[in-house]
């Protein structure tokens, strides 16, 4: 399986985007879905997460309440729906995916995941 995000762009604070995590290859599916950003000179944090065993989403507090994760299997993508955009909230964002089996303590870090796209930068002005 491949990545590519899109779908980031320079936004007013208060504006939304979606982005689009497209994947090539049959078994999209059976891979968890994570969102991470990364600002410069900053590490890589942990976004969103879709959990295929369970369906459940889970979120970084940061975000919570803000942002969407979903994904649409017929069409092999994941998205991040992003409402009410902060400027700090800029910071190149990237889709990853892991395992089903990976356990739920390790669902936001970034060692589980193994199959990583391009990022997508997102601006956001105040």
């Amino acid at each position: 399986v491949q990545l590519q995000a899109s779908g980031g762009g320079l936004v007013q604070a208060g504006d939304s985007l979606r982005l689009t995590c497209a994947a090539s290859g049959r078994s999209f599916s059976a891979y968890n879905l994570g969102w991470f950003r990364q600002a410069p000179g900053q590490e890589r944090e942990f976004v969103a997460a879709l959990r295929r065993r369970g369906g459940r989403t889970y979120y970084a507090d940061s975000v919570k309440g803000r942002f969407t994760i979903s994904t649409d299997n017929a069409k092999g993508a994941g998205y991040l729906q992003m409402n009410s955009l902060k400027p700090e909230d800029t910071a190149v964002y990237l889709c990853a995916l892991s395992p089903q089996s990976t356990i739920l303590s390790e669902i936001a870090a970034t060692r589980a995941y193994s199959i990583w796209g391009q990022g997508t930068q997102v601006t956001v002005s105040s």
